[in-house]
């Protein structure tokens, strides 16, 4: 048994029938365009991910400042 119930036979002959259908060119073109349009993904994430860590490095007095705005109350101080 191979993947669910499918043997690598099953997978030959439909991997036989597809190439027959489509050709080694449009398969091998449809391949590199996938690879290309992944590669693009992967790059724009990262670049999101550096302009997000790039801003962050930029502004660490004013988070510091906003955390710092806030009163702090005591137990004491509560109004009766």
């Amino acid at each position: 048994m191979g993947l669910g119930g499918i043997s690598i036979w099953q997978l030959l002959i439909i991997l036989a029938i597809v190439v027959m259908l489509f050709g080694t060119k449009r398969l091998r073109g449809l391949g590199s365009d996938l690879g290309s349009a992944i590669k693009g993904f992967k790059k724009s994430m990262q670049d999101d991910d550096t302009a997000a860590d790039g801003a962050k490095e930029e502004h660490p007095a004013e988070e510091r400042e906003e955390s710092d705005d806030t009163p702090a109350q005591d137990d004491d101080q509560r109004p009766s």
